[in-house]
């Protein structure tokens, strides 16, 4: 045991922690998360870079171009954008063609797109954001027809065997399959090649 570590821990803060978690895991799952991250990552580096100097001893060097308000509003809205995804999942389609058309002005806008990098997690996010299609929840009576009874055959199944049970719609090997398989042999057993 170590000495140094806390003995304060309570189980109850544990488990608010684990709860918070899939809280969070469950919201997540609902929304297109990862397309409004990439769009506020993108964002970033656009609004950044023409703003930033670098020092270098005696020596600055500024990024700065003429067109830094322009960057700053690139920046700026891919953020909004992607904060906006995260709650109104309705506006997928034009948050993801104006994150891609806001990502192709950055180019010539924002040095070269912030360094490609905001360029690039802004095309990302507006590509994920439009492939993005959100789940229908499962009907338990649907999952329950569309699973395999004991009675039902499986693809490559003959119906004598569904009905002798083989392990729940599992087929049996068959007695025609031999130890060493061949191109004869796997066309002899319907296509269907035996594994040594």
């Amino acid at each position: 045991m170590n000495h140094q570590a806390p003995v304060y821990v309570r189980r109850s803060d544990d488990a608010l922690l684990t709860v918070a978690y899939y809280h969070f895991y469950a919201w997540r799952g609902r929304r297109p998360f990862w397309a409004g991250l990439f769009m506020i990552c993108g964002g970033f580096p656009i609004a950044y870079y023409p703003y930033a100097d670098l020092r270098l001893g005696n020596v600055t060097l500024a990024m700065a171009t003429t067109a830094g308000s322009g960057s700053l509003i690139i920046g700026v809205l891919l953020a909004v954008l992607g904060v906006a995804l995260w709650f109104q999942q309705s506006i997928r389609v034009f948050a993801g063609v104006a994150s891609i058309l806001l990502a192709l002005v950055s180019l010539p806008v924002s040095n070269l797109g912030g360094f490609f990098v905001g360029f690039a997690f802004s095309m990302v996010g507006g590509a994920l954001a439009l492939s993005w299609v959100p789940g229908k929840p499962a009907d338990p009576a649907e999952a329950t027809a569309m699973a395999p009874t004991a009675t039902e055959p499986v693809v490559g199944m003959s119906k004598a065997d569904a009905m002798a049970g083989g392990l729940h719609g599992v087929p049996a090997p068959r007695d025609s399959e031999t130890a060493h398989a061949s191109e004869t042999t796997a066309h002899a057993d319907g296509g269907r090649n035996s594994a040594g």
